[in-house]
């Protein structure tokens, strides 16, 4: 019987899980919109200049097996 008691005073998992969540979210050193503006250009610079580096490697070693193939 102790031990239901003891259980019936515990929240349930959804609870406890939503509390965590919560208090974890609030120690989040959250950046400033311009940060986040800042950080996007800066991610999308990256993100189109390795596409297309990575791009003319495809297409250079494409070119290259189709040489070598083509003998």
């Amino acid at each position: 019987m102790a031990k239901n008691k003891q259980a019936r005073k515990q929240p349930n998992a959804i609870q406890r899980y939503y509390r965590e969540t919560v208090g974890e979210l609030r120690k989040v050193s959250w950046p400033t919109r311009q940060e986040a503006v800042n950080l996007t250009y800066i991610t999308l610079i990256v993100v189109v200049s390795m596409s297309a580096f990575l791009g003319t490697l495809d297409y250079l070693f494409n070119r290259l097996f189709a040489l070598i193939l083509s003998f």
